[in-house]
């Protein structure tokens, strides 16, 4: 089992952007948080993709009980409806 830091860490340096995981109140969850399962995927979503459908299909099914918000370059939320590419191209 994981902490949330190292969910975050894998997932920035699979998927080239960083998130922030949040309890489904919204409320930030510490990173010291143990007990989450690894992020298992290990080569990173299509860029095609818009950041709702990487929630439904990538962080959802694995990490029921949360949510997350993806960050962009400069460290603010970005929309649903973005590209992943135009996140990632923004770091």
């Amino acid at each position: 089992m994981s902490t949330i830091a190292n969910v975050e860490r894998k997932i920035h340096r699979v998927e080239g952007f960083d998130v922030r995981i949040l309890h489904l109140r919204g409320a930030d969850v510490r990173g010291d948080r143990t007990g989450l399962p690894q992020y298992h995927y290990t080569r990173a979503a299509d860029n095609d993709i818009t950041v709702e459908t990487w929630k439904q299909t990538r962080f959802r099914p694995s990490f029921a009980g949360f949510e997350v918000e993806v960050l962009d370059g400069r460290g603010r939320s970005v929309q649903g409806n973005m590209k992943l590419s135009t996140v990632r191209n923004s770091y």
